[in-house]
């Protein structure tokens, strides 16, 4: 039986680097027989995290009311979360951080997610995903999450650049494994 899987990209560029290693992921991830829902927050209209822990009182439910709570649904029976973002200015992009931070309102009822994997593109080198993947590290040690696997698919700068790149494979071949 396959596992349901979240991926959270946040790329706002449709159809760029981070969106072609993202399908290369599905891919394997279906072709494995597990399924899928993707959500590309750069696309949503997704509040920052207040910090006012209403939903800490009230069963994982936000005070705002916005795009996030179809993730947090889906969250709530995903067994694996995938993080994917291009790398802007040594982070996740606003957009996919904004979705992370809200992640938070499940924080105390657990979300039954077992593995996490990170993808990531950036247009210098993999030390550019250092802050991203350290910050994906600590949230799977809150989580008590197994660190599924990072792809990083560096020296990126228009969207073709990335085709034929061993990336792909990388990232087809994880979510196969996953």
């Amino acid at each position: 039986m396959g596992k349901n899987i979240v991926v959270l990209s946040g790329s706002p560029r449709r159809g760029a680097t981070t969106d072609r290693l993202t399908d290369a992921f599905i891919e394997g991830a279906e072709s494995a027989g597990n399924f899928v829902t993707r959500f590309q927050t750069a696309d949503m209209r997704i509040g920052g995290c207040l910090g006012c822990r209403h939903c800490f009182t009230e069963q994982g439910v936000c005070v705002q009311k916005d795009d996030m709570q179809p993730i947090l649904d889906a969250l709530r029976k995903a067994e694996v979360l995938v993080l994917a973002s291009p790398v802007y200015y040594f982070g996740f992009t606003a957009q996919l951080k904004l979705a992370v931070d809200r992640t938070y309102a499940l924080l105390k009822e657990r979300m039954p997610v077992k593995r996490a994997a990170l993808l990531m593109t950036c247009g210098a080198s993999e030390e550019a995903a250092a802050s991203s993947v350290s910050t994906f590290r600590q949230i799977c040690k809150l989580q008590r999450w197994e660190e599924a696997g990072i792809v990083i698919a560096p020296h990126l700068h228009k969207p073709d650049e990335i085709d034929g790149r061993p990336e792909l494979d990388k990232a087809r071949q994880l979510g196969r494994d996953i």
